[in-house]
């Protein structure tokens, strides 16, 4: 399913971790705490790491979901997550994830399921760059004033602006289009959808983050995430990427190799099943 990618790793996205656990942070050895940073730099390679905050790897903003509109439940419903899935009765082989075409992986999916993959934060003078290894996503923060538009064309990663608030930054987005998931158990959103996230490094190799999305159109209330964190990758484990050094991978979503894969793990005649695939 994606260019530089063997075929049994093409499912990986199925069971990335999600972001570091707020325990696990607090085991971190106090010596890597106490070394000097810049609070204001985020650039940097960044992975999630800890266990999946939810046990039947859905890949939510939060453990507890708010209620869903009926317009988002109808949507809900008819979502078929893939092999791997998400919740009990659900998972499907094939389904109809976005993904499975190729469509781009929409945010915060992307953030909340890179898991060990990777990120890469990048600080120029007008906008901040997320660059994600999963799905070789890109994202644009404008840093340089501007104000979010009333009614922007969609994109499929929102579009963003960044300030800082004191040792906190502060990310408005708006206009996602919505054909994407929130996460691979089929959450669904509206072009009407707001996130808020705030961004606060706290010590050399740990960046804090907190999230809200606001969706009257399909949500009851807004959704805020418990604490998520982001650890740095070190040198060392840099070095041993398969990628190479300091780089992240040409991990494409190609149609011709997507409908290979199908081809590959269709239903056999006489209801055997299809094959598991490896994470």
């Amino acid at each position: 399913m994606f260019g530089n990618s063997h075929m049994q790793r093409t499912f990986h996205f199925a069971v990335p971790l999600l972001l570091l656990a707020a325990g696990a942070y607090a085991q971190r050895p106090a010596a890597s705490a106490n070394q000097p940073f810049d609070a204001h730099d985020l650039s940097g390679f960044w992975k999630e790491r800890g266990d999946r905050l939810a046990t039947n790897q859905r890949h939510e903003i939060s453990l507890n979901a708010p209620t869903m509109t009926p317009w988002a439940q109808a949507k809900y419903d008819a979502a078929k997550p893939g092999l791997n899935g998400t919740g009990a009765g659900r998972a499907q082989p094939l389904g109809n994830d976005p993904i499975m075409i190729c469509d781009p992986v929409g945010y915060p999916r992307v953030l909340v399921a890179s898991g060990n993959y990777g990120i890469q934060i990048v600080q120029a003078p007008k906008e901040m760059l997320m660059l994600f290894d999963w799905f070789y996503a890109r994202r644009d923060i404008w840093t340089d004033g501007r104000k979010l538009a009333d009614d922007p064309d969609p994109r499929f990663y929102g579009n963003s602006v960044g300030r800082w608030d004191g040792d906190t930054f502060v990310v408005e987005s708006n206009g996602f289009d919505e054909r994407t998931w929130l996460d691979s158990a089929g959450h669904p959103h509206s072009d009407e959808m707001r996130l808020e996230e705030r961004y606060r490094r706290v010590s050399k190799d740990t960046i804090e983050l907190s999230m809200t999305l606001t969706d009257p159109k399909a949500y009851t209330q807004p959704w805020v995430s418990e604490k998520k964190y982001l650890e740095r990758f070190s040198d060392k484990e840099l070095e041993a990427r398969d990628s190479g050094w300091n780089d992240l991978r040409e991990d494409a979503c190609i149609p011709s190799v997507e409908a290979k894969y199908k081809e590959q793990v269709r239903e056999p005649a006489g209801g055997a099943g299809a094959p598991a695939r490896k994470p």
